[in-house]
Formats: C-alpha cells, structure tokens, sequence
C-alpha cells in the first residue's frame, strides 16, 4: 500500500470520526433540552412560588409563551451571526422556559400516565429517527409537505382557540403525531446528510444546536399530542 493510500485511509476515518462527533453532539444537545425541561417542570410542580409565578397571571404565562417562539426565531433565523456560547445559551434558556410551560401537563395528567406516553414516544421517536437515517429513498418532497402541514396544524390550533372544540382538539392531536413522527425522519435524514460536511469548528457546532432543536420540538410534540390523546388526567 503506497503513501497516498494510506493518507486517503487515514483521512477518511478522520472525517469519518468528525461526522459521528457531529450527530453525537445532535443527540446529545436534544437529550441534554428534554433534561433540562423536565427538571423545571418539576421544580415548578414542587414550588408553590413558581406555580402562582407562571400560572397566576396571564400576562406571566404569555409572556413565557412569547419568549419561546421568539428564541426559535431567533435560533433558527440568526444562528450563524450568533457565537457558539451565545447559541448554547440561548438554547438552554429556551429549553428552560419549555419546562416552565410544560409543567402544566404534570398537574393534569397522571404520572402513571405521563411516564407510559414518555417511553411511547420515545419508542416511535427513535424508530423513525432509525428509519431517518437509513432509507435511501429522499425525504425532501415529504418534507415539503410536511410543512405545510404543521402550517395548516398552527393555523387550526389557532382557530380552536377561540372555539374550544374537543372534536377539533381530537383531530389536531391526531395529526400532529403524524406530522411530527414524519418530521423526526425528515429532520434525522437532514442531520445524517449534514454530519458527511461536517467540520470540527463553531460553524458546525452550531448546526448541531438547530439539529438538536428541531429534533426536540419533535419529540416534545409528539408526547403532548399523545398525551392529549391517551392521557389520564387526575
């Protein structure tokens, strides 16, 4: 084996090594969210302050609910002109403020009931990101209308806002399990693409942030259409 040949080897499990840092840092980043939102969902279960805090006041809760669609526009819109500590912090906080809002469902769901959806949607949400990261069939037109979709989901959610429908409430739960177990692949195959491009600097780094925010939106969705579905309240 000549010398060209042994640097193209060794060149190759170089990137080969950078690509699985890459999708290790994805997951890791998506773990590390759901961590950090499960752990201030219990902290407001078990503080009587930070419940009359978030729940006491409309103003407090929507504030919340501002502040986290304004770090997903923020992340997903303005990444690259971010640092990486900047987009790591940016991150954690909005992984932060999710578990405040998301501490609602422990006091309406049981937690018999909370934990069975949990390892459900962790089942169907690491069979899809398998399958994500597999097929060699594209999911780019899927995703496009997926999408769409998810904009059609936001719009009727929208609407049964003011029109309080439970059949409505019904369907939008079942839909958005669909959409988003069709995300998870998606968003997985785009990861999977991304991590064969991928460097060891900050530019890529902060992919693996968006990465890891996507998949977590994801799971996060899926578990509460699961639970509005299948849940037991208290």
């Amino acid at each position: 084996m000549n010398n060209t040949s042994t640097d193209n080897i060794s060149l190759q499990q170089a990137n080969e090594k950078i690509s699985q840092r890459f999708i290790a840092a994805v997951y890791g980043w998506m773990v590390a969210a759901l961590a950090i939102s499960g752990i201030a969902a219990f902290a407001v279960f078990n503080s009587e302050t930070l419940l009359y805090f978030i729940f006491g006041s409309r103003f407090t809760f929507l504030g919340l609910i501002i502040a986290e669609f304004a770090l997903v526009v923020i992340l997903s819109a303005g990444i690259r002109k971010m640092s990486f500590p900047v987009a790591a912090a940016s991150f954690v906080i909005y992984s932060i403020i999710n578990g405040l809002t998301l501490s609602s469902v422990l006091f309406v769901y049981t937690g018999t009931s909370i934990v069975r959806i949990f390892v459900i949607t962790a089942l169907m949400f690491g069979a899809m990101s398998v399958y994500g990261a597999t097929t060699k069939s594209s999911l780019q037109s899927a995703g496009k209308y997926l999408m769409m979709a998810l904009i059609g989901l936001i719009i009727a959610s929208m609407v049964n806002w003011f029109m309080r429908s439970s059949s409505l409430d019904w369907l939008i739960s079942f839909v958005t399990v669909g959409v988003f177990t069709g995300l998870t692949a998606y968003d997985t195959q785009k990861i999977t693409t991304a991590a064969r491009y991928a460097q060891d600097n900050d530019a890529f780094k902060k992919i693996a942030i968006i990465g890891a925010l996507e998949l977590y939106l994801d799971f996060v969705n899926i578990f509460l259409a699961l639970l509005r579905l299948f849940g037991k309240r208290r």
